[in-house]
C-alpha cells in the first residue's frame, strides 16, 4: 500500500496502532500525547540535523510521539497531521489543554512579571499557551512563564480577515519549511494566516490546492480575481490582496512580498514554477 509519508505515521519497523491492518510494520504502538516546549522546533524527514526541514512546530503545539531514539522523537502534529522527526529536547509532556494563542506576530515569555527580566523564549503567532492567572499586564502560564496579556487571544476568538493577517508578514525572510515571522515559506504563510482566522489548512501547497476553497476558471487576463483568492502553481501558492496584487513568500524576493499579479505570473511562468495550475476561492 502506498501512502504519503508526510501524513502517515508508518515506517517498516513501526506504525501507529490506528493504521493496523492498513499498512505493514513490525510493531504498532498507540503513541503518547505530548506538546512542543521549545519556541519553535524543526520537523525533518530523517532523524538527522543535516536533513532538510519539512516544516516547523511551534510552542504548545500538541503532538503524538510514537518513538524516541538517538536524540530524536518521531511524531505526528495534531495541527495538520504532519509526520517527522524533532529533537527530543524540544518536546515535553502534554500538560493541560491550551486556552489561548499568540495573536501578535511574536511575543516574549518572561520568568516573572517584568519586561526588564531576561526573556525565556520568543514565541510566534499561533503558539499555544495554557493560562492559569494574571499579574498586572501579564498573563501567567501553567509553566510559570509570564507573557504580555494583550498579545494573546482565547482559542475560540479568531481574526476576521486572513488576508490582513498575511499582510502583517510583509518583509519576513523566506525560509523553506518556516512557519513564523522570523522566516516562512509560501504555504507556511497561507497556513499560518488561515489558522489565525480559525480556518484549518494543510501544510504544503499541493495539499492546500486539493483541500482549500473551490476552483474557478481563471480568465486569461486575470480580471476575475478578487481579494482572498489563492493562486497555485506546481510547488507554489500566493494570496490575492486585491484584484491585481499578489502576496507570497517567495525565493525571488527571498521574503514575503506584494507585487502586481500579472508580473508575478509572467516571471513565475518563465523562471520557476511554470503555468498557474489553479485559482481557488474560499
Amino acid at each position: 500500500m502506498s501512502f504519503d509519508r508526510r501524513l502517515t505515521p508508518a515506517r517498516s519497523d513501526l506504525a501507529s496502532l490506528a493504521l493496523k491492518g492498513r499498512v505493514e510494520a513490525e510493531r504498532f504502538v498507540e503513541g503518547k500525547p505530548a506538546r512542543v516546549t521549545a519556541a519553535v522546533t524543526a520537523l525533518r524527514g530523517k532523524p538527522d540535523l543535516a536533513a532538510g526541514i519539512d516544516t516547523e512546530l511551534t510552542y504548545g503545539e500538541p503532538v503524538t510521539v510514537f518513538d524516541e531514539a538517538d536524540g530524536f522523537v518521531w511524531l505526528q502534529s495534531a495541527r495538520d497531521g504532519y509526520v517527522g522527526y524533532a529533537e527530543a529536547g524540544t518536546i515535553g509532556p502534554a500538560g493541560q489543554p491550551a486556552t489561548h494563542r499568540v495573536a501578535a506576530l511574536r511575543t516574549y515569555l518572561y520568568p516573572g512579571p517584568s519586561i526588564k527580566l531576561p526573556h525565556l523564549a520568543l514565541v510566534p503567532m499561533n503558539a499555544r499557551l495554557t493560562l492559569v492567572g494574571k499579574d498586572g499586564q501579564f498573563a501567567v502560564t501553567d509553566t510559570g512563564a509570564y507573557v504580555i496579556a494583550h498579545h494573546l487571544e482565547p482559542l475560540g476568538q479568531v481574526e476576521a480577515d486572513f488576508v490582513a493577517v498575511a499582510e502583517r508578514y510583509v518583509g519576513t525572510p523566506y525560509l523553506w519549511g518556516g512557519r513564523t515571522s522570523l522566516g516562512l515559506d509560501c504555504s507556511g504563510l497561507v497556513q499560518t494566516a488561515l489558522e489565525a482566522a480559525g480556518i484549518a489548512a494543510p501544510r504544503d501547497s499541493d495539499m492546500q490546492e486539493k483541500a482549500l476553497g473551490d476552483a474557478f476558471d481563471l480568465k486569461p487576463d486575470l480580471s476575475n480575481l478578487q481579494r482572498g483568492d489563492l493562486m497555485f502553481w506546481k510547488g507554489h501558492v500566493g494570496i490575492m490582496t486585491s484584484p491585481t496584487e499578489l502576496l507570497h513568500a517567495n525565493g525571488h524576493h527571498m521574503a514575503v512580498a506584494k507585487e502586481p499579479v500579472a508580473e508575478a505570473v509572467e516571471r513565475i511562468r518563465e523562471k520557476s514554477f511554470g503555468q498557474v495550475t489553479s485559482a481557488r476561492r474560499l
